[in-house]
């Protein structure tokens, strides 16, 4: 098992008359090779529930098991390993760096990893060239188009070959047709083998997953598999 959560709570203002519950005992596991969509409205949970299963945040109450091991008990430093090798990140806001060309935000998290340079080149040209936008290394995000953004956050997600990717709302910000082909390159990682969580409000995005997960007012209220044609 990939990902094992037991009683998940994420409190804000516990104990006090403003206390919100943005996760209310959550209970998930996920095995290794699966495509999740964890579905569900704004202020539903699902992102908060994103940021932990990604150790980018920590819960209130409740344990984590990534691969085994007791998440709590991780250093920073451990934790900042799995953010770096474990897991690729992609977000409906790129999250790229404006001052940095398109080559230069695929290759930073590989600089963090300590990669020499040389092996970095060839990877940060791998996955640009994967998701087509090799010939736009040199252009800074604001020279580029939404889609072109995400393919390059993209490639960012996947230069290291983590084995988990987790995409929250990644076609929020595209038009159909480029939101169609985000989605296709998802279900190829998840066919190549990374296990695939993808968080989205739309259950049409959903419905390209083997796995859905639908959670409201910080509970999980249904969860099951379903045939998917893939894109």
């Amino acid at each position: 098992m990939l990902i094992d959560i037991q009683q998940v709570y994420k409190i804000y203002g516990e104990g006090t008359e403003a206390e919100v519950r943005a996760l209310d005992g959550v209970d998930l596991t996920i095995d290794r090779g699966e495509f999740v969509a964890v579905v569900g409205q704004s202020g539903s949970g699902k992102s908060t529930l994103m940021n932990i299963l990604g150790c980018l945040d920590v819960p209130t109450h409740g344990e984590y098991y990534m691969d085994g091991e007791d998440v709590k008990e991780l250093t920073d430093a451990q934790l900042s390993h799995i953010r770096n090798k474990q897991v690729g990140f992609i977000f409906q806001g790129y999250n790229l760096i404006p001052a940095l060309t398109a080559y230069e935000n695929v290759e930073l998290p590989l600089v963090y990893q300590n990669v020499s340079p040389f092996k970095r080149r060839d990877m940060v040209m791998e996955a640009m060239e994967r998701v087509g936008v090799a010939d736009r290394c040199q252009h800074h995000p604001s020279e580029m188009s939404g889609g072109q953004q995400q393919r390059v956050a993209i490639a960012r997600a996947i230069a290291a070959k983590p084995p988990i990717i987790m995409a929250d709302e990644p076609t929020g910000a595209l038009d159909s047709k480029t939101g169609q082909e985000v989605l296709h390159f998802l279900q190829e990682l998840n066919k190549e083998g990374s296990t695939v969580i993808l968080i989205t409000h739309d259950n049409g995005i959903a419905a390209t997953a083997r796995r859905i997960v639908r959670i409201s007012d910080g509970k999980i209220i249904e969860d099951h598999e379903q045939e998917v044609d893939w894109l």
